[in-house]
């Protein structure tokens, strides 16, 4: 037995286990996934120097293959063109059915919402893009766009022509919508009764309204989670691939028209898949894109769980003083 003036003794070392090993390469799973992605990506795409550049010009099947251009300003257009307004209106929605759950409806009723809205991010996105092409482009190219272009056709970029389809970008800022929604709802749902029962009914009890309890008691503690949502939720948009090509027209063009066409990158990377294999440049570029979009992902991925955890380690956020 050591002495009270003596150091003391280090502690003893945890003994490893056999058991320990398969948790810990479960672990470490996601991890070794994601580095292989970006390897056989870097590997399949840098073999043949950076082919891909700012410009608008996307020619890939020249004759000559060293006179190809993979120009992406026009896909990184189209992408942003749609993903920002659909999350927009994503965040709109999520926080009307976030206000409803905390505030309007019961509990019963709450649940059940709830249950419809968790239901819609079990729906393929090819079911998505199927009826967006078959049952509500032709609402859109028949009654929505041309009343759009009729009384807002003053607005810049409203007043071109609109195609009798209804294929284009608002039809796919509108899948979009759809599509993002689920995620974005039950992160701003949670965000918002993670604010403790007793500030409500404290607002309630000074006779503020819901509203004003909503506005001013609610939003201010939840401010940085509804934020997180908001970008985990335009990360869904801006990656959507097969629901968004079926819908948006796959147009090699800048839009300056709301009605136009367009192409976005995850569209342009399953669309042309397959003519990649005609000259190795092509896949390459292909290759290249697809980093340049797994980058736009995980910042924004990042940046959203970041601000949802950051709450989350420190407590509820609380307003700043007026």
């Amino acid at each position: 037995m050591s002495s009270p003036l003596s150091p003391p003794e280090p502690p003893a070392r945890p003994r490893f286990r056999w058991a320990q090993v398969p948790p810990l390469l479960a672990a470490a799973f996601p991890v070794a996934l994601l580095i292989g992605i970006v390897v056989t990506l870097a590997v399949a795409g840098l073999g043949f120097g950076w082919l891909l550049n700012p410009s608008v010009n996307w020619n890939p099947s020249t004759g000559d293959p060293s006179q190809a251009s993979f120009g992406i300003l026009v896909f990184v257009v189209g992408s942003f063109v749609t993903a920002l307004p659909a999350l927009v209106l994503v965040l709109l929605l999520s926080l009307a059915i976030g206000a409803a759950t905390a505030l309007y409806l019961p509990r019963r009723v709450s649940l059940l919402l709830n249950g419809f809205v968790d239901l819609l991010a079990g729906i393929p996105s090819v079911v998505y893009g199927i009826w967006g092409f078959w049952i509500v482009a032709p609402v859109f190219g028949t009654t929505l766009n041309p009343w759009i272009n009729t009384h807002l056709g003053f607005v810049p970029g409203l007043g071109g022509p609109v195609p009798s389809t209804g294929i284009g970008i608002p039809l796919a800022i509108f899948v979009l919508t759809l599509m993002a929604l689920p995620l974005t709802a039950v992160l701003v749902r949670e965000s918002l009764l993670a604010v403790p029962v007793a500030y409500r009914e404290a607002g309630l009890a000074l006779g503020a309204t819901r509203y004003e309890v909503f506005r001013r008691i609610l939003l201010p503690f939840a401010r940085r989670r509804i934020g997180g949502a908001a970008l985990l939720g335009f990360g869904r948009a801006l990656g959507e691939t097969v629901a968004v090509f079926m819908v948006i027209g796959d147009a090699t063009k800048l839009p300056f028209n709301f009605f136009d066409l367009s192409f976005t990158v995850p569209g342009v990377l399953v669309g042309q898949f397959d003519s990649a294999f005609i000259q190795p440049n092509y896949l390459a570029a292909l290759a290249q894109l697809g980093l340049v979009l797994l980058a736009f992902s995980l910042v924004i991925n990042v940046g959203g769980r970041w601000l949802v955890g950051r709450v989350g380690r420190g407590g509820i956020a609380m307003p700043e003083a007026a």
